[in-house]
């Protein structure tokens, strides 16, 4: 057991693009847009190696504890981001971001998932039940997370609201976070059940090997997992800091929005990369996998990572709440309308899958300008 020469591979591009990220911001090196190139690239390889670490730590904690662990600390990058985004004021890219992390999985993630896969099996079928499920659970936690942007926007008294758009979010990110801790036991059965059946599965691989299998032939010393997961942590939270100083003359030099750089650019580089995952167990005809971890990212991302920004930006100086712009709510339902419409069938195809890429490219473009 140990790392594998794709694991030292993913290692080293992520010290090298990391250290290349921390010299172009203490040197003041490449102008306005090299840097923060280079720090979007290093964020993204520090996002996989933690989500790796996780991983290998769960196979230590047990195949239930897993989707637990992840859940916990698979989005560290993503929610350093947003943190040091508040600690500049950043509020638009830190919203956009939120919401961006869900549509990059949903729309653009999801669609890649169901093309490839489509292009290389056909028409492909997952687990109606499972499915169901995940999609929602995501439905009714993006619910949750709207009701503060629709009290301000709808309400009968929505200036008397405004004044306690902090006080609701705050209501809302706590219930949402007992939620999630409430989830947590019957995560882990259905995970234990979902591997005791796997091997009879009509999605299971052809040599009867399942994915928590193939991951423990190259599990690392728990130590090791311990010890890399600290490290990009950390590592994780210092490029982050010079992805953020690097954002703000790189959105003034290219002329896009502070909507667009959220929704699109950071929600990419510190959440939607990890998930590739997803797109390979596609491209491998296990599309019960691939649906569900690309839908989990964005479980977590409603019940996790929002909520606790929210809870923890005071920390940095600034008061986050859950309050969004008009837009930013009707494309977030619409995406979600969509993920519950395309999964509710058990069944994806390649049209399908480049249908939700283009709508999350024009969706993109939209953005563009604010």
């Amino acid at each position: 057991m140990g790392l594998n020469r794709s694991d030292w591979g993913l290692l080293g591009g992520a010290v090298l693009a990391s250290a290349a990220a921390g010299v172009a911001h203490f040197a003041k090196l490449g102008g306005d847009i090299a840097p923060f190139i280079v720090a979007a690239v290093a964020l993204a390889l520090l996002a996989s190696l933690v989500s790796r670490s996780v991983e290998a730590l769960g196979n230590w904690l047990g195949s239930g504890a897993t989707g637990v662990v992840q859940s916990a600390l698979g989005n560290l990058p993503e929610l350093f981001v947003v943190l040091f985004a508040l600690k500049k004021k950043l509020y638009e890219v830190a919203t956009a971001t939120i919401v961006g992390s869900i549509l990059a999985n949903v729309l653009l993630v999801l669609g890649m998932a169901f093309l490839f896969g489509g292009i290389k099996h056909g028409r492909q079928k997952f687990g109606g039940d499972a499915a169901r499920t995940l999609s929602m659970l995501l439905a009714l936690s993006v619910a949750a997370l709207l009701v503060p942007s629709l009290t301000a926007a709808l309400g009968s008294h929505a200036t008397r609201a405004a004044l306690h758009e902090r006080d609701l979010s705050i209501v809302v990110s706590v219930l949402l976070l007992c939620l999630f801790v409430a989830s947590l036991p019957s995560s882990i059965k259905r995970q234990k059940n979902a591997e005791e059946t796997e091997p009879s599965s009509a999605t299971a691989p052809p040599d009867g090997a399942s994915p928590d299998a193939e991951e423990k032939q190259h599990s690392w010393p728990l130590g090791l997992a311990l010890a890399m997961l600290a490290i990009t942590g950390v590592g994780a939270a210092f490029v982050s800091d010079w992805f953020v100083a690097a954002l703000e003359p790189a959105i003034s030099s290219l002329g896009i929005s502070q909507a667009f750089a959220g929704l699109v650019i950071v929600a990419i580089a510190g959440n939607a990369v990890e998930n590739v995952v997803g797109i390979q167990f596609a491209l491998k005809n296990k599309a019960d996998y691939a649906l569900s971890v690309i839908l989990q990212s964005p479980l977590q991302v409603a019940l996790v990572v929002a909520p606790a920004l929210v809870l923890l930006s005071p920390i940095v100086g600034a008061s986050f709440t859950l309050v969004l712009s008009p837009l930013l709510i009707a494309i977030l339902i619409m995406a979600v309308v969509i993920t519950v419409l395309v999964v509710l069938d058990g069944e994806s195809n390649w049209l399908e899958g480049a249908t939700l890429i283009v709508l999350y490219g024009i969706i993109a473009t939209a953005f563009w300008w604010g």
